[in-house]
C-alpha cells in the first residue's frame, strides 16, 4: 500500500510542499518497504508498524544514504519530489529474492521489514515489482503495553481506518518528519537507543490534544484509502514537546 506527500504541523518549516506544484516537476521516486508475511506465521500488526517506522529511520541514518554514499543521490531526489513510500509483502522465495537486493532488514518482535534505497516510480527492480501491494492486513496479537514516558510514540488517528500496509507507510512518514526536526546530537541519542519507538492508537481526546500541540503531523495526499488532507499520525517525541506552537 502506498502513501505519499505528507506535511507536518508547520509546513513552512518542512521540506514537504503540500500544494506540490514545484515538487511535481521533479522525477518521482518511491521508498520501497517489504514486510515478510509467511502464511503460517504472520507478524503482529503493531510489530509491523514499528518495524516500518524504524526501517525508515535506519535508512535515513545509514552512511550510504548521506554525503557521498552510494544511495545518497537517490535519497536526495526522493526527498526533493513528493515523499512516497510503498509497502509490499513477500513470503518464501519472494522474501529470499528481496533479501538479496541492497537494503536493510529491521526486526521488531515478530515482524521483519526490509527497506530499500529509493527507486524511480516506474523503475522498480523486478524482484520487488512482482510482490503484492494491496490487501496487507494484520491483526494485533494482544493489546500492546503502555509505552515508557521516555519512548517516542507515533500516535494513530482513532477516527481513520487504514490497512496494515497503509498504516505502516504512515508510521514511516511520521518517523521521517520527526527525524527532520532533530539536530545531530538528538539523532545520535536516538541512534544509541536503536531508534526505539512505539506505535499506538490514540484515544479521541488524546488525539485532539496531540494534533494541536505543534508536533510533527502527517497529512496524507489522499491517493489511497483516506480522504485528501487527512491527519493520520502524530509523532510525539519527548525532545520535541513544547517546541512548536499549537495550530490555530
Amino acid at each position: 500500500m502506498s502513501s505519499e506527500d505528507t506535511a507536518p504541523a508547520t509546513p513552512q518549516d518542512s521540506p514537504f510542499e503540500p500544494d506540490g506544484n514545484s515538487r511535481d516537476q521533479e522525477e518521482q521516486f518511491v521508498l520501497p518497504l517489504v514486510v515478510r508475511l509467511e502464511k503460517t506465521a504472520p507478524p503482529d500488526r503493531t510489530d509491523a508498524l514499528e518495524a516500518a517506522a524504524r526501517a525508515v529511520l535506519v535508512l535515513l541514518d545509514d552512511a550510504r544514504a548521506r554525503g557521498a554514499g552510494e544511495w545518497a543521490e537517490a535519497v536526495r531526489r526522493w526527498q526533493d519530489a513528493r515523499i512516497r513510500k510503498v509497502v509490499r509483502r513477500a513470503r518464501g522465495a519472494g522474501w529470499r529474492k528481496a533479501r538479496a537486493l541492497p537494503g536493510i532488514t529491521v526486526t521488531q518482535g515478530s515482524a521483519e521489514v526490509r527497506v530499500f534505497p529509493p527507486v524511480p516510480l516506474d523503475g522498480w527492480p523486478k524482484e520487488l515489482a512482482v510482490l503484492q501491494v494491496s490487501g496487507t492486513e494484520l491483526d494485533p496479537a494482544a493489546t500492546p503495553p503502555v509505552p515508557d514516558p521516555s519512548t517516542p510514540v507515533l500516535w494513530l488517528n482513532p477516527g481513520i481506518t487504514m490497512s496494515a500496509g497503509k498504516a505502516m507507510a504512515q508510521a514511516g512518514h511520521a518517523a521521517q518528519l520527526a527525524w527532520w526536526e532533530l539536530d545531530e546530537a538528538e539523532r545520535a541519542q536516538w541512534r544509541e537507543r536503536g531508534f526505539a519507538l512505539a506505535v499506538r492508537e490514540a484515544s479521541a481526546a488524546r488525539w485532539r490534544e496531540l494534533a494541536g500541540a505543534g508536533l510533527p503531523l502527517v497529512r496524507d495526499a489522499g491517493f489511497t484509502e483516506v480522504a485528501p488532507g487527512s491527519a493520520t499520525v502524530v509523532a510525539d517525541l519527548p525532545v520535541l514537546r513544547g517546541r512548536g506552537e499549537p495550530q490555530m
